[in-house]
């Protein structure tokens, strides 16, 4: 019996997607969004399933990420946000309190979510990756949630 493969699939058609969006940091986060609805879109997800919030900060974000999974309403959740390197300790803090939660929520509730968080050394470097990272954290959400699809119906 041949190895079963199941191909890569990022089809947004008839796909629910929640896009939280951190409001810290908004210049970039602007480029995180058009990129993450650059992707929705070119995929198929039609513009009446994609539901865009903003909260505070990175740290914020996996709250409501995680109330979006409890309501079983949505297929994805896509994560926009940024975090720049300061000069305290505290960019580690929320890099990474905001990676966990997200995780967290992720495998708690078996939801598919896009991490666009960007953790970059300067605003420069972030400007420069918003809006392919917001892209690629839409189609990544996408990708696991047909993948998720594939394997239950095998």
């Amino acid at each position: 019996m041949p190895i079963k493969r199941i191909a890569s699939n990022v089809r947004g058609q008839g796909r629910r997607v929640a896009v939280v969006l951190s409001r810290f940091n908004a210049a970039i986060g602007d480029g995180l969004l058009s990129g993450a609805l650059r992707g929705l879109r070119e995929a198929g997800t039609a513009e009446g399933d994609i539901t865009v919030v903003t909260v505070p900060g990175a740290l914020e974000i996996p709250l409501a990420a995680q109330r979006f999974a409890q309501s079983g309403d949505y297929d994805a959740i896509v994560a926009l946000g940024a975090v720049i390197r300061g000069e305290t300790y505290h960019f580690e803090i929320v890099a990474n309190e905001s990676a966990a939660g997200l995780a967290g929520v992720q495998l708690e509730f078996g939801i598919p979510i896009g991490n666009g968080v960007l953790t970059t050394e300067n605003d420069a470097q972030a400007l420069l990756r918003a809006e392919v990272k917001g892209f690629e954290a839409a189609q990544a959400a996408l990708e696991l949630a047909n993948l998720l699809d594939a394997i239950d119906e095998d």
